[in-house]
């Protein structure tokens, strides 16, 4: 999940219909806060061979507490880099797919597939540049969090 910031300017009374907007904006899953599990896969997978740092396949595994919910709502929010606009996504079934979906990396492919309000899987697809490459998250909860 790639994190991004958007700034909202609002003047005067627009402040509450702008905060309404943007709210309403937000189409995407629901999940529960607490204690989550994170399985991150990272694989190059052109033909070219990845940086030198790099190996082919990375895993990274991580817990903690959490509302992912709040990561989906700037996932969801369209964003522009560059020439590259942001597409809404797809709903089927219980997957989001963005065709397109500009990050920091340059565009993506990216298709949400949602177990229920307690796991998902987030499996970015980077396509272009010399280093091709796909990103899979694996998340569930794992409980509640420790006070």
């Amino acid at each position: 999940m790639l994190a991004r910031g958007v700034a909202i300017f609002v003047i005067g009374h627009g402040l509450a219909a702008s905060t309404a907007v943007k709210a309403e904006e937000f189409a995407g899953p629901s999940f529960r806060k607490g204690m989550w599990q994170f399985e991150r896969t990272l694989e190059y997978t052109g033909l070219s061979r990845p940086p030198p740092h790099a190996r082919s396949v990375r895993r990274q595994e991580m817990t903690r507490c959490v509302n992912p919910t709040e990561a989906m709502k700037e996932t969801f929010k369209p964003l522009t880099v560059g020439a590259c606009h942001s597409v809404k996504p797809e709903k089927l079934d219980n997957r989001y797919i963005f065709s397109l979906r500009c990050d920091y990396l340059g565009p993506v492919r990216t298709v949400i597939e949602v177990e229920g309000d307690g796991a998902y899987t987030e499996t970015n697809e980077l396509t272009v540049g010399d280093f091709p490459r796909k990103d899979t998250v694996i998340a569930r909860r794992v409980g509640d969090c420790e006070k």
